[in-house]
């Protein structure tokens, strides 16, 4: 079992930014890719970004075209944290963006535990 909890979300004005944090706790932390996704009211959960062990020294990151350019995912294995840094913030941001473990990929259903959730809103 993996237990995750987000940190970090709030309110934003347009072009600020926001880091995340999700702390892992439970199995290895550095075996899971971690990801994060978001989800607007009305709309389906939609992939943020990921980062998995690449099998050498260094983790890979892949970043969700909507964001691409914008945000940045890392971790940090030490603390069992993996974060989303949030810069250029726009109105449509606005969502609760969940952090996951599992597998890897751009599909929920790739994820096997999944965090509560922190709510961003992005508003003048």
């Amino acid at each position: 079992q993996v237990q995750l909890a987000e940190s970090g979300g709030g309110l934003v004005q347009p072009g600020g930014s926001l880091r995340l944090s999700c702390a892992a706790s439970g199995r290895t932390f550095s075996s899971y890719a971690m990801g994060w996704f978001r989800q607007a009211p009305g709309k389906e959960r939609e992939f943020v970004a990921s980062t998995m062990w690449n099998g050498g020294r260094t983790f890979t990151a892949d970043i969700g075209d909507s964001v691409k350019g914008r945000f940045t995912i890392f971790r940090d294995n030490a603390k069992n944290t993996v974060y989303l840094q949030m810069n250029s913030l726009k109105p449509e941001d606005t969502a609760v963006y969940y952090c996951a473990a599992g597998e890897g990929g751009s599909s929920p259903a790739q994820y096997d535990y999944w965090g509560q959730g922190t709510q961003v809103t992005v508003s003048s």
